[in-house]
């Protein structure tokens, strides 16, 4: 016993406590949130049980207990092992090509897989997300020399490019969209040259026509153009989740309508991608404040741990993980305040979702093993 004791308090010294705080207090609040949403009257519509809360709360628990783990492995060592679950990593996503299966809403994004046996959804390409993050700052790491040679660069955008297509064509936009930041942030901390960058930005201007008319299909387009041009037929249709969010948060004003015994406002998906705007209503603009104010330092805190690092790769791993939280958060608020289109980002550590809390604290673990694995010696 006083091994165990001695060991978990040499852990709480060594690690970050401030990110396990704020990302425990987060999905504390993701909870309370849950059971406020399966205390209103959209139970049926929502296809809301108590079975919901029991798997955040599970999730968080295996989410929490994983990342305690790749903590006390070091990063240099996961990196190596990349043969392990790597292909694993890509062969459940490629299974759901197969026997993937979507939404009632969007059946045809078959991005969602069931365990047999215990009734149990996950998502494979929230999982690849840790997987690539490593073996591409490897990659990285082991053509630091050659980053911006022609050929070195190609084969480090083909490994990019990868997992990109793959969920494109499987139909999950808003993933290959964080893969496409991830691989972006990532080379340009490595030392990508800055021609490189500006050339890429003239691509990228010159092809948003061909990305528009042949890339985007008719239903994508229409959620951007609901944006800025919205009518009544686009009100009650494509339009009518984002409208119902920004009731929600109209009806919230400062501090909120409360989170239970509330007759709150309907919004599709208000557990999922659409949490935000129920925590708007029910905890108010300055719930909205402390949930940002808490991402925004777990986002500083991840940084920090970058710029602590010993090492390129300990680095990009920092930076993968660091994209990987912000943007989809960014993406999901954008969405809940009608800023940016629909495109079915969950917010981490808020939304409910096994796939995603379990992929948010993997992120985390992989920070807290570049923090607890860079300590510098008194010779360096």
């Amino acid at each position: 016993m006083k091994a165990i004791t001695g060991f978990l308090v040499s852990y709480i010294k060594r690690t970050d406590h401030v990110i396990w705080i704020l990302c425990f207090a987060l999905s504390c609040l993701s909870l309370v949130l849950i059971a406020g949403i399966l205390d209103t009257n959209f139970t049926d519509s929502l296809r809301m049980t108590r079975r919901v809360l029991f798997t955040q709360s599970i999730a968080t628990l295996i989410g929490m207990f994983f990342a305690f783990i790749l903590s006390l492995i070091d990063y240099r060592d996961l990196a190596k092992l990349w043969k392990l679950y790597v292909p694993i990593s890509y062969l459940l996503l490629m299974m759901t090509f197969f026997f993937g299966f979507g939404t009632p809403e969007r059946p045809d994004d078959k991005r969602w897989m069931m365990v047999p046996g215990i009734n149990f959804q996950f998502q494979p390409a929230e999982l690849l997300r840790i997987a690539f993050i490593v073996v591409f700052a490897y990659h990285i790491f082991k053509q630091r020399e050659n980053i911006n040679h022609p050929l070195c660069l190609a084969g480090l955008l083909l490994h990019g490019m990868a997992p990109v297509v793959l969920l494109y064509f499987q139909g999950d936009a808003g993933s290959a969209l964080i893969f496409a930041a991830i691989i972006t942030s990532m080379l340009f901390c490595a030392g990508l040259s800055w021609k490189y960058v500006i050339a890429a930005c003239a691509l990228i201007s010159v092809s948003l026509p061909i990305f528009w008319h042949y890339i985007l299909s008719d239903f994508q387009r229409q959620r951007m153009l609901g944006l800025y041009s919205t009518t009544e037929e686009d009100i009650q249709g494509i339009f009518f989740q984002q409208y119902r969010a920004i009731i929600a948060f109209a009806m919230g004003g400062r501090g909120g309508r409360g989170v239970f015994n509330t007759p709150h406002i309907y919004v599709p998906e208000m557990h999922t991608d659409f949490m935000f705007s129920f925590l708007g209503e029910s905890m108010g603009f300055v719930g909205c404040l402390f949930v940002i104010a808490a991402m925004l330092v777990i986002w500083f805190k991840i940084l920090s741990c970058a710029r602590r690092s010993t090492d390129l790769l300990g680095c990009i791993i920092c930076v993968g993980v660091f994209t990987m939280l912000s943007f989809q958060a960014i993406i999901n608020i954008g969405m809940n305040i009608s800023l940016l289109p629909v495109i079915g980002n969950t917010l981490p550590f808020l939304s409910y979702g096994g796939s995603s809390m379990l992929t948010s604290y993997l992120g985390i673990g992989l920070v807290l093993s570049v923090y607890m694995h860079s300590e510098k010696s008194m010779f360096e």
